[in-house]
């Protein structure tokens, strides 16, 4: 399909969408929070920082791990818009660990000239340790 798929055609309740497997090295999470403005060191890059705050090493950003998340619709093709991310963190994510992010699809339906869907998300280490789940609202616009 072009970048107008329809995505409420590609998937349907149920489908899985990944896995992405994705890796947060120390270099990346440096170089994210550089650019987010949270300059090192901190808890995210330093190993004495971490500890401070009662860490037991460098953990990768809350908002750097959803921003992983949202790499996952890159799998959809096409121009897919976030409406709602929500997610929940259940354990600190760890730098240079294989992140496995998938998504299940729980809706999908045509609303306002666009299509959506809607997932259940979850982010799990390599060993299955589950570190974010939530929910996505994803859609595109409708093919006239």
């Amino acid at each position: 399909m072009s970048n107008e798929q329809i995505l409420t055609q590609q998937f349907e309740l149920g489908d899985e969408i990944g896995p992405l497997v994705i890796r947060a090295t120390d270099v990346d999470v440096t170089n994210f929070c550089n650019l987010w403005g949270n300059e090192p060191p901190n808890r995210f890059t330093s190993i004495e920082v971490a500890k401070e705050a009662g860490l037991a090493e460098p953990i990768v950003p809350g908002i750097m791990s959803m921003a992983l998340v949202a790499k996952l619709f890159n799998l959809c093709g096409g121009s897919q818009i976030i409406d709602d991310l929500d997610v929940v963190f259940r354990a600190a994510v760890p730098h240079n660990s294989d992140l496995h992010v998938t998504a299940t699809v729980t809706d999908t339906r045509d609303e306002d000239g666009k299509n959506v869907l809607e997932c259940d998300i979850l982010m799990t280490g390599p060993e299955g340790q589950r570190y974010v789940i939530g929910t996505a609202v994803v859609s595109n616009k409708a093919r006239s």
